[in-house]
């Protein structure tokens, strides 16, 4: 089932709440917003070595949807990073896309 983007940012929200319930279960308190941009972070680069396995140019062990899996994490955590710092992603967007447009088309 497809959603819209309004969806998915609600979606996201809900299982990052469940992830604090798991982090509160074994560590005794949620992450913070830095580790939660940390945890990005190390995601974003293990984006770049799979691309680079994916080229033949790095050599690891993965498997084939191991990067879309990636990308699609990396999505989720830009989401609730955003809504942790209460920034309405989707105008955001919305706002890059009308800036970036003007910018080449003038």
């Amino acid at each position: 089932m497809k959603k819209n983007f309004n969806e998915v940012i609600k979606k996201s929200v809900e299982l990052r709440k469940k992830y604090h319930e798991l982090e509160k279960e074994y560590h005794g308190s949620e992450w913070t917003l830095e580790e939660d941009v940390i945890a990005y972070l190390s995601d974003s680069a293990l984006v770049g070595r799979l691309i680079m396995d994916r080229k033949g140019r790095w050599p690891a062990d993965t498997s084939k949807r191991q990067l879309e899996h990636k990308l699609a994490e990396n999505i989720w955590w830009i989401l609730t990073i955003a809504d942790r710092l209460n920034i309405n992603i989707e105008e955001e967007v919305e706002n890059f896309f009308e800036y970036t447009d003007k910018k080449i088309n003038d």
